[in-house]
């Protein structure tokens, strides 16, 4: 029906004297406004020298002269929209067929063909997987399923710290206890020591230096075993957090593994001017590119984080020479940083760069303010979700569950509330995060989701096989309307990389459902519209397991 409109408005529109017209339509707030709703005559008012709502009723009249049945009225409201009220014959038809093929509906085939890589999480060995790796693995898993949702063959990567001065303060401050303990929070608490002297003691600070040294040319077999031993250790527990978190990476990336490719580039790029040697380092003079100079290669001939990326990037398309896209997320604090390393890229290889995605998210926060891994007040993932998988259990301890449900339960639901706080909001902007609100089975969180896709579910099981539909309604409701705008919302939050679109249509979806299932009684034996009605309950069901599984939420069986 989108196509149908936008054509009829097109078609209108030249009539009425607007050279290639471009239409875009939205659902109007209020649905007795209509179905659809276009500003056309607002856009081309001024460059028509005609007042907007005058122009929009030339265009309503033009477009009521070619209506299709299926477009019961045509109206002006406000300043100038042209509002459009679909038949609900049509709504209804829509739910039969989109049942038969339910599973299904919403996948796109817009990238078909493309290969994605995303790159998300990268959290550092040696140090604790905190709450913004939490942030930065929810908002990348959601928009690598958005964009596999839509047809694309996706590469989840993870791009790893396992060596630079962070992995030296740690190693340092173990030698200084001289008792390695194979203990994740025990890395933690050497690498805030490490940390704290590297900043305030010029003795260590020369010391860690030289321990990063050693850790690049893997000279000393003391460090080299207490560097092994820790990275072995964060990497499975890595693993741990995201095998409760839903997500399974294709690829792992180390800094280690692209370093000496970093120094090769830039030297190589050394030769042809685009970068320069200042004070003994190797710099990309970011002024000459409208950002600011950063340093790639330090005095002591060691590669930077910015040289690391290079050959980060320059490996990924060696292995995925067919990539189409590679798109990158990390903290918004990285903004300025990854303006000049794009710049660089630019300059070395045009080609890489059209095809590279920056996203920067905001932190995932207590209320007691920013978080720091340097000072030890970080809030460790694995802390805030055995948090909320806390209030979970005390709010179903009454609940006649068996263990096994209590368990799938509690770690489904917490992690439900975790991801639906961190993508209710567009990406960019800090998160404050409240247990008792993200865990509300009522309302505007992850939960609520859950519980309208459980209640559907348990609908769905007591009506059995769904039978032949033998009757229309004959005035369909709000829930009709919504959840056949599906593909449009896959749509839209993948054009924009913004999961918060599907999460602001799915309680809305979810709370049509839940006005659908008090206000009609969707099985039953003398009514019969009861068989569509049972179809609906499919289509909407379905609708939000494909909507939470690009956000990367489970369903437990039971509520």
């Amino acid at each position: 029906m989108n196509k149908v409109i936008t054509e009829l408005l097109k078609n209108a529109a030249q009539k009425v004297g607007i050279q290639d017209p471009v239409v875009s339509l939205e659902h109007p707030e209020d649905m007795s406004y209509g179905d659809f709703s276009s500003n056309i005559a607002m856009m081309y008012a001024k460059s028509m020298k005609i007042a907007p709502k005058v122009l929009a009723e030339k265009i309503a009249e033009e477009c009521r002269t070619d209506l299709p049945a299926e477009i019961v009225s045509v109206d002006i409201a406000g300043p100038g929209f042209i509002n459009f009220k679909v038949a609900d014959s049509y709504f209804s038809k829509e739910i039969l067929e989109v049942s038969k093929d339910a599973e299904n509906f919403g996948k796109l085939a817009s990238d078909k063909g493309k290969k994605v890589m995303v790159e998300y999480t990268d959290p550092n060995p040696f140090k604790i997987f905190h709450i913004g790796h939490l942030m930065a693995n929810t908002i990348g898993e959601s928009i690598s399923r958005v964009i596999e949702f839509s047809g694309a063959k996706v590469i989840r990567a993870c791009y790893q710290g396992d060596v630079g001065l962070h992995v030296a303060k740690t190693i340092w401050a173990i030698l200084k206890d001289g008792d390695y303990k194979d203990d994740i929070k025990y890395l933690g608490d050497m690498y805030v020591i490490g940390s704290a002297k590297y900043e305030d003691d010029e003795v260590a600070k020369k010391e860690i230096v030289e321990v990063n040294k050693k850790v690049f040319e893997k000279t000393d077999a003391e460090i080299n075993k207490i560097y092994d031993a820790g990275r072995k250790l964060s990497l499975e527990y890595f693993d741990s957090i995201y095998k409760k978190l839903g997500t399974k990476f294709d690829e792992f990336f180390f800094e280690s593994q692209v370093a000496d490719d970093g120094i090769k580039i830039v030297k190589e790029f050394l030769k042809k001017g685009i970068f320069e040697e200042s004070e003994g380092a190797v710099v990309f003079p970011g002024e000459k590119y409208g950002e600011h100079t950063r340093v790639f290669i330090n005095s002591q001939g060691l590669p930077t984080y910015e040289a690391k990326e290079l050959g980060l990037t320059d490996l990924k398309f060696k292995k995925y020479p067919d990539m189409t896209e590679s798109v990158v997320i990390t903290a918004n604090e990285q903004n300025a940083y990854f303006k000049v390393l794009l710049a660089a890229i630019k300059a070395i290889s045009p080609e890489k760069a059209l095809k590279m995605k920056h996203l920067s998210h905001g932190i995932l926060r207590p209320s007691t303010g920013k978080m720091s891994s340097r000072k030890g007040n970080i809030v460790a993932a694995e802390t805030l979700i055995e948090e909320f998988e806390s209030l979970v259990e005390e709010k179903i301890k009454d609940r006649e569950f068996s263990d096994a449900d209590k368990a799938e339960v509690r770690k489904e639901v917490a992690v439900a509330g975790l991801k639906y706080t961190i993508l209710r909001q567009a990406i960019g902007g800090d998160v404050i995060y409240d247990p008792t609100k993200a865990l509300s089975f009522e309302g505007d969180s992850g939960p609520y989701l859950q519980y309208a896709v459980v209640r559907a579910r348990a609908v769905l099981a007591k009506a059995g096989e769904i039978k032949k539909v033998e009757a229309l309604p004959e005035k369909v409701e709000a829930l009709e309307k919504l959840v056949l705008r599906f593909p449009e919302v896959i749509h839209r939050a993948r054009s924009e990389y913004a999961p918060h679109h599907i999460v602001t249509y799915l309680i809305e979806l979810s709370s049509a459902f839940n006005s659908y299932y008090v206000n009609n009684q969707i099985i039953s034996e003398k009514d019969p519209v009861s068989a569509y009605r049972v179809a609906l309950t499919k289509v909407f069901s379905e609708v939000m397991t494909n909507g939470l599984w690009v956000l990367g939420i489970q369903i437990p069986k039971k509520m």
